[in-house]
């Protein structure tokens, strides 16, 4: 799809980008987790430039490519772990927050497979992919306009 150009927000806000990126690779969580959370956030959001990055960051992180196309359909599919299930409920919870908030379910979930420090950090990765959602999807940022610049060429998806 053809899409009129929009400003390049990093360009335009250099500095304050430099340390979105800096917060948002700041994280310790485990790299094949915080891609599920990254591309199943990206999905929910409908931001192609995110989603097309992750998923070059998962295969080459050695993700396998069924789990891949599995992830939307993540609580049918046994391919996820409890772990990994929490932190996809997790995401999708505050990704689209119910009028009632994050329910105590949900939350408890979580909590038994993550500790209150690691619940804390996975928070502030669906924190920021849900900002850079929102700036991409605003800006229609192309899907793959950026993979030399982050080595996502090195794919063998493009």
């Amino acid at each position: 799809m053809d899409y009129p150009s929009r400003a390049d927000y990093a360009r335009l806000n250099a500095d304050l980008y430099r340390k979105y990126l800096d917060f948002s690779t700041a994280f310790k969580m485990d790299g094949g987790l915080a891609l599920l959370v990254d591309i199943r956030a990206s999905q929910l959001n409908g931001c192609a430039f995110c989603l097309d990055m992750h998923v070059k960051q998962a295969r080459l992180h050695g993700e396998r490519e069924l789990r891949l196309h599995h992830v939307p359909i993540w609580r049918e599919s046994p391919m996820f772990t409890p772990r990994e299930r929490a932190a996809l409920a997790w995401t999708e919870a505050l990704t689209h927050i119910p009028a009632g908030g994050i329910s105590d379910a949900v939350y408890s979930k979580a909590r038994e497979q993550f500790t209150e420090a690691e619940l804390a950090e996975l928070t502030w990765r669906v924190a920021a992919i849900n900002g850079w959602n929102r700036l991409n999807v605003a800006f229609r940022t192309t899907p793959g306009s950026k993979d030399g610049m982050f080595g996502l060429d090195k794919s063998g998806l493009g």
